[in-house]
């Protein structure tokens, strides 16, 4: 939602500017635990999509399963192990995410709105998105590569009968890297192996999918924002009728994502290929990765795992939006006057009328 800020000749209260520093500091309480609840609500339907897009590299290019049949295959070798395995590492991450990603947001747009008002609106919000995205990333992406490569592994029995040699599966031969017993093994076992390149392996692809997809996100949530205002203002007559903010996240946070993650496919494939990959290289860099799957694979290729990355992200991000604003409604603290000191839906409100100011 756009901005909504009383004048008033008043000087500030530094106790309130305190306050405000406060609230923002609970954003970042607040992301961390929406984002941990979404990832783990949603890990299994990643673990789905995670394995469809990196069949190319495990089992070459031909015959690449379905939705259904991949679901039929980890439950039938896996179980339902199978889904949850990288959960731990992917909450991780989350957490790191989530914090930044609506912490500084908050942070970031203020101050893009007060420093440069030329860059208010959507702008600020996209660049206040993908700032604190890539801040998040520094623990995020070694958190991913680690989540990833334990989620195409499955257990130990299926990921034994994988081999490779020259990117080509085969069995039997050399693995292409250990099996993972858990978190901090696969993390020593990368870096013993690889060194830090291994754990930030696909850095910058995941960035190039990252800034603007959290970029989009804020923009598309903001923009429903303001059409839901417009649409209450229009043609809703009742001034006393209200929908709950859990509810609004809920829905505009479901769309918002939705789209934003189809739009930013092609660079979620890059990205997962990169990471899964090993020390066995089959792609040279993100331009090679996205040279190779558009001549091999085409738009089918590059949009590999849109349907599950869409079924994953429209319930995480509705359920992470949703828990900020109940999180924000109901333990925020009320201020004084017996207002209440709302860090709004992504944007800021002060929702003081000019008639109280004066």
């Amino acid at each position: 939602m756009a901005v909504q800020s009383s004048i008033s000749s008043k000087p500030q209260d530094p106790n309130n500017v305190s306050r405000d520093h406060f609230f923002v500091w609970r954003e970042f309480v607040w992301g961390a635990v929406a984002g941990a609840f979404g990832e783990g609500m949603m890990h299994p339907v990643d673990t789905i999509k995670t394995r469809i897009q990196s069949q190319a590299i495990l089992n070459g290019v031909k015959n690449q399963k379905g939705i259904l049949q991949m679901v039929r295959s980890v439950w039938k070798i896996d179980g339902l192990r199978g889904f949850y395995r990288g959960v731990v590492p992917g909450v991780t991450g989350s957490l790191a995410t989530g914090a930044t990603y609506f912490g500084v947001i908050e942070s970031t747009k203020k101050w893009i709105e007060d420093s440069h008002p030329s860059l208010g609106g959507h702008w600020a919000h996209f660049i206040a998105g993908a700032v604190g995205d890539t801040l998040g990333s520094v623990v995020y992406v070694p958190c991913e590569v680690i989540k990833q490569r334990m989620q195409v592994q499955g257990t130990i029995t299926s990921w034994s009968s994988t081999a490779m040699k020259n990117g080509i599966a085969i069995k039997p031969g050399a693995e292409i890297y250990d099996y993972y017993k858990g978190m901090f093994h696969a993390g020593s076992s990368i870096c013993r192996t690889q060194g830090l390149k291994g754990l930030y392996a696909g850095y910058l692809s995941t960035l190039a999918r990252d800034v603007p997809f959290a970029g989009l996100m804020v923009v598309f949530y903001e923009a429903l924002k303001d059409a839901t205002e417009y649409g209450k203002k229009r043609w809703i007559s009742n001034p006393n009728w209200h929908v709950n903010n859990s509810f609004e996240g809920l829905v505009l946070g479901g769309l918002a994502g939705g789209l934003s993650a189809y739009l930013t496919t092609p660079l979620d494939v890059v990205k997962t290929r990169l990471q899964v990959q090993g020390s066995t290289l089959r792609y040279n860099g993100w331009l090679d990765a996205i040279y190779n799957i558009w001549a091999k694979e085409g738009v089918k290729g590059m949009f590999r795992g849109s349907v599950p990355r869409i079924a994953w992200y429209i319930p995480a991000s509705a359920l992470t939006f949703m828990a900020v604003e109940f999180l924000r409604e109901n333990f925020n603290e009320r201020v004084p006057n017996g207002g209440s000191i709302n860090v709004a839906r992504v944007s800021v409100e002060k929702k003081k009328s000019l008639e109280e100011a004066s």
